[in-house]
């Protein structure tokens, strides 16, 4: 049992290093700490695509999550993503789904929601959290961008 969370704990960190551009065009993916649920491992990440609204600059801002089931059985993962603005926003669900996780396979980064902002001199925060077919919900995977970094 200690080993089997050892290697959990291991795997989130060694996802949790890893920033995987997610095609040619599009903004890099960053990762924030992992947390897990029953065998599952889960990162949190985030994604900012330039763009405009007019002459106002934007971001698309968006969530992802990354699963590695380290158990000997696949599992369904359900997940959900959160979006703030770090200034004093609440917390806005962006969305949710759920996956396939095969035994000692990973999943992702699987694009959970967006959302578009007009830039400002903000820190944006998303974070996920994930449930285990049988398990409780995970705590919570954060990760952050400032809003208009280029």
């Amino acid at each position: 049992m200690h080993l089997r969370r050892t290697g959990t704990m291991l795997g989130a960190a060694a996802l949790t290093v890893l920033a995987i551009p997610v095609d040619a065009h599009a903004a890099a993916v960053a990762c924030g700490g992992g947390v897990s649920t029953g065998r599952v491992a889960v990162n949190g990440c985030i994604s900012a695509q330039r763009g405009s609204l007019g002459r106002f600059p934007t971001r698309d801002i968006t969530a992802y999550i990354r699963a590695r089931n380290a158990g000997s059985r696949a599992l369904n993962v359900s997940y959900e993503a959160f979006f703030r603005v770090v200034d004093g926003g609440h917390w806005e669900k962006i969305g949710s789904g759920r996956a396939y996780v095969k035994a000692g396979e990973s999943v992702g980064p699987v694009e959970v929601g967006s959302s578009t902002r007009v830039c400002g001199p903000v820190k944006v925060e998303i974070r996920v959290h994930a449930r285990a077919d049988g398990a409780a919900w995970s705590g919570w995977s954060p990760a952050s961008t400032k809003q208009c970094q280029t």
